[in-house]
């Protein structure tokens, strides 16, 4: 397996590589770095005190508002004496923006407060597989804001989609088919 690369938080040159690479501006990847490590602090996590922050950079381009700004939606872990019922960042995020009637996005951030990053969980790439394509990129941010970058299709290949899934009315007739 490949060694993944960690990258300099704080070296302008490695930000501006990375944006130009992830198609963002220098000003989006800082804020979704300011804004995921800010999200870290709303965190319920008392069972394990990891605490997790996760920030969306919402695609407006097909936005009818010709005034859109750049969106962005934070999240962070919600933990449960239960442990299976918590929910990660990167899903309360997915969540409320969806909620909100949000359902692209250009970017994933996500911060922890542990050295090396660490990246989502495999229940929450499947979760951001639902909503994002597979060039999306997820910025994930250790506790000194170094970071590694990587797009959904290397988080989760071979994953399984909605467009994995054939139409209703498809399953219905393949179903009559077989009677």
């Amino acid at each position: 397996m490949d060694e993944i690369q960690i990258l300099n938080g704080s070296d302008p040159a490695v930000i501006a590589d990375a944006c130009r690479a992830h198609s963002i501006t220098t000003e989006e990847f800082s804020e979704l770095q300011s804004r995921s490590a800010a999200a870290k602090a709303t965190a319920y996590c008392p069972y394990s005190q990891f605490r997790v922050g996760a920030t969306l950079l919402v695609d407006t381009s097909s936005s009818q508002d010709s005034t859109a700004s750049t969106k962005y939606v934070n999240g962070a872990n919600v933990e449960n004496a239960s442990y299976p019922v918590g929910t990660c960042a990167e899903r309360v995020a997915l969540g409320t923006a969806v909620v909100s009637g949000l359902k692209t996005f250009r970017a994933i951030a996500v911060s922890t407060d542990v050295t090396p990053p660490s990246s989502p969980c495999g229940m929450c790439r499947q979760f951001i597989r639902e909503f994002c394509d597979f060039p999306t990129p997820i910025f994930m941010f250790d506790k000194d804001g170094n970071f590694v970058v990587m797009k959904l299709k290397e988080l989760l290949p071979l994953s399984f989609g909605p467009d994995s899934l054939p139409s209703p009315k498809d399953l219905l007739a393949a179903r009559a088919d077989k009677k």
